[in-house]
C-alpha cells in the first residue's frame, strides 16, 4: 500500500492493535494458559494490547509468541516497517528506516531482523508441481581487478574467480513456471567440505517440488543425478556452455536467473555486504516479495505468528 492509504487505513495505534487481533484471532481469541475460549476472555479497555481470562484469572498480550513481544516500539512503527519492507523491491536500509521512523539504528536493525525472520516463517515442503526452474548463484562480493603494483616486494592480487569454483557463497533457486513463485536457500558445505552435490541438489528439490515435476536445468553436471531418477523428475537441460540459453520449445532458466539479478542489485545496491550467518534472510527477504504480490501486508502479519 502507499503512504496515504497506509495512514488512512491505521491512523493511529489503536487502528493498528485492533487490525492485528481480527487477523490472529479470527477463528475466536483462546488463552494460552489454559485454553479457554473466547466467551470467557475479556479484552481490557485502557490496556488494549492485553486480554484477561475470567476461568484462570490470567492476563495475556497479543503479541505472545510474535515479533512484537515485549518491544517498546509502537506497533504502528513496527506497521510502517513491515509496508516499507514489502513496498522496496531492492530492500530497505537500517539507516534509511532509522531516518524514517525515528528510532535508533540498533532498533531499526532489530527490526528488520525479526521482519526478515517472519518472511521465511512458510512452509515450503511439497509446494512445487508441474514446471519449475533451478539454478544457482554465488554471493559475496564482486570480483576486482586486478590491484596494479609497482612495487616488487608487493605482487598484485589476483582478481576474485566468477562462479563455480569461487570462495563465495552458493545460493540455489526454484521457480515455478505457472505460478512464478520462488523457493531460494543457501547451500553450506556437507561434512566433507562439498557444495552443489547432486544430492545436496537432489534434497532441495525434492523438499520442495511433487513427484513427476519436470525440472528445467543448466547443463551443471549435478543436475545429472535427476537423470538417474526419472520416477521421482523429468529433466530437461539447456547448455549454457555452447552459448544456448533458450530452446525453442521453452526449455530455459531465465525466470529464475532474473530473481537472481534483483537479489544482487539489493545486496550491491543496498545491503552491500552481507555475513554467511544472515544471508539466508535476506534471501527469504526476496522471496517473500517475490511469492506474495497481492495481500502482501496481511501476509506477513500472519507469518508474525511462530506458535
Amino acid at each position: 500500500m502507499n503512504f496515504l492509504t497506509f495512514n488512512n487505513r491505521f491512523p493511529t495505534e489503536l487502528a493498528c492493535i485492533e487490525h492485528f487481533i481480527k487477523l490472529r484471532y479470527a477463528k475466536g481469541v483462546v488463552c494460552p494458559h489454559c485454553g479457554a475460549t473466547e466467551h470467557k476472555i475479556y479484552h481490557k479497555s485502557k490496556t488494549p494490547k492485553n486480554f484477561n481470562c475470567c476461568n484462570c484469572n490470567n492476563d495475556f498480550s497479543i503479541f505472545t509468541n510474535t515479533i512484537f513481544y515485549k518491544s517498546d516500539t509502537d506497533l504502528r512503527k513496527w506497521y510502517f516497517a513491515i509496508n516499507a519492507m514489502i513496498n522496496s523491491k531492492k530492500g530497505i536500509s537500517a539507516l534509511q528506516l532509522k531516518r524514517e521512523i525515528d528510532v535508533t539504528y540498533k532498533t531499526a536493525w532489530r527490526m528488520l531482523k525479526l521482519i526478515r525472520s517472519a518472511m521465511g516463517n512458510a512452509d515450503m515442503s511439497k509446494a512445487f508441481e508441474a514446471i519449475v526452474e533451478i539454478d544457482e548463484t554465488y554471493v559475496g562480493g564482486k570480483p576486482h581487478k586486478e590491484n596494479r603494483n609497482d612495487d616488487d616486494n608487493n605482487p598484485p592480487k589476483p582478481p576474485l574467480k566468477r562462479g563455480r569454483g569461487t570462495s563465495k557463497t552458493p545460493v540455489v533457486g526454484i521457480k515455478e513456471r505457472n505460478s512464478k513463485r520462488v523457493h531460494a536457500t543457501v547451500a553450506l558445505p556437507n561434512s566433507d567440505g562439498q557444495t552443489l552435490t547432486g544430492k545436496q541438489l537432489f534434497k532441495i528439490l525434492d523438499t520442495v517440488c511433487k513427484d513427476d515435476t519436470i525440472v528445467m536445468t543448466d547443463d551443471f553436471s549435478s543436475y545429472n543425478i535427476l537423470d538417474r531418477n526419472p520416477d521421482k523428475f523429468l529433466r530437461l537441460t539447456v547448455n549454457h556452455s555452447i552459448g544456448q540459453f533458450a530452446t525453442r520449445n521453452g526449455i530455459h532458466t531465465n525466470g529464475i536467473e532474473s530473481f537472481w539479478a534483483l537479489l544482487k542489485r539489493g545486496i550491491y545496491g543496498i545491503y552491500h555486504h552481507i555475513s554467511t550467518k544472515y544471508l539466508q534472510n535476506y534471501v527469504n527477504e526476496f522471496c517473500f516479495r517475490a511469492n506474495n504480490k497481492n495481500n502482501a501486508f496481511n501476509a506477513l502479519l500472519t507469518n508474525c505468528v511462530f506458535i
